[in-house]
């Protein structure tokens, strides 16, 4: 998403390290302009909120801004956006930022929830028209989004397709939105809040995650032991005196293997949370309506319902959501009615 064409990246620039990030960093008035769009439509909605008295939760803000838009600016505005083209380790990192970091945290904003809380009638019809949409169902089916989220970078690193990117700026702008779109394809369907199709109980969503760990480590693996230069006659043409293409490559094998693993761990400890807390939201129910239907029966035979009320002592009084965000359903758009 940043505008770097392949010219702009050759043998003139300096060593990498971590002061390139800033010095090197610069703003793209596309990408710029789309993610201060993005900031100032949610922005907008949580004002519209506290307008009329209602709140949105900061952890939902902060994901939305800093996690999900401010990762994107780093990857595609600062030195990354930079130096991708020159080393295969920093287009590394880029590529896990924009499909595994970033994505999380925009699904953890719940955009699609405070739109359906602050869009007029007219601007909500269309939105809960598309959610029940057949393309909806498809895209965000999870077997859909957990294939092309483990396939593509054997498509992408193992084919013509990387080293085209190398060659044609937009070919190379295409691929970025391409990680951002397939990692939010994968991940907002299983820990992200807002009511989409394509959600799965729980159990599957572990194992979804679970079942993409030993994928990348076999990507990345791969990539390290590799003697074949990926994109060899691109990053040899660079002639770069103070890089060796081929230990490079494998340090960006390295950096794929051990942060998927790692941010595959941190997600199964975010859906096993999640899962934690549904379980504890269905017994809060299930005890008010237990306790709904002893009334009724001691209503209709007269006797007093304290006499027929159980105490329901292993239940925990059950707390307020501190969105305000109505309870979901298991339909198939989260609860969400169809439009009229």
């Amino acid at each position: 998403m940043s505008l770097h064409g392949s010219g702009d990246h050759d043998s003139g620039l300096p060593p990498f390290d971590a002061g390139r990030l800033v010095a090197e960093s610069g703003v793209d008035v596309l990408p710029a302009a789309l993610l201060l769009l993005a900031a100032g439509l949610y922005v907008w909605g949580i004002r519209v909120l506290r307008a009329r008295g209602d709140r949105w939760p900061v952890e939902r803000t902060l994901s939305w801004l800093l996690g999900g838009l401010g990762t994107i600016a780093v990857a595609t505005m600062s030195g990354l956006a930079a130096y991708d083209e020159t080393l295969f380790s920093v287009h590394m990192v880029q590529h896990m930022l924009l499909s595994m970091v970033a994505p999380i945290f925009l699904a953890l904003g719940a955009p699609i929830t405070l739109a359906l809380r602050t869009l007029p009638p007219g601007g909500r019809r269309p939105l809960l028209a598309l959610l029940h949409s057949r393309l909806a169902r498809v895209l965000t089916f999870p077997p859909l989004g957990w294939l092309l989220f483990v396939g593509s970078p054997f498509a992408l690193y193992f084919s013509g397709w990387y080293p085209a990117t190398l060659e044609n700026t937009w070919l190379h702008e295409l691929m970025h939105l391409h990680f951002l779109l397939v990692g939010c394809l994968f991940f907002w369907p299983l820990i992200g809040l807002d009511p989409i199709p394509g959600r799965l109980p729980h159990p599957l969503r572990f194992l979804l995650v679970f079942s993409s760990l030993p994928i990348h480590a076999i990507l990345g693996l791969t990539i390290m032991s590799g003697s074949t230069l990926i994109a060899g006659e691109h990053y040899t043409g660079l002639e770069l005196s103070w890089s060796d293409p081929l230990s490079d490559q494998r340090v960006g094998g390295g950096l794929l293997w051990a942060s998927g693993d790692l941010i595959g761990l941190l997600m199964l400890g975010a859906v096993v949370v999640q899962w934690m807390r549904a379980s504890d939201r269905e017994a809060v129910r299930t005890d008010r309506r237990l306790d709904r239907e002893q009334r009724a029966r001691a209503a209709a035979g007269g006797g007093s319902a304290d006499d027929l009320l159980q105490p329901v002592w292993w239940a925990a009084p059950p707390a307020p959501d501190p969105s305000g965000d109505p309870p979901r359903s298991d339909g198939p758009v989260g609860g969400v009615p169809p439009p009229r």
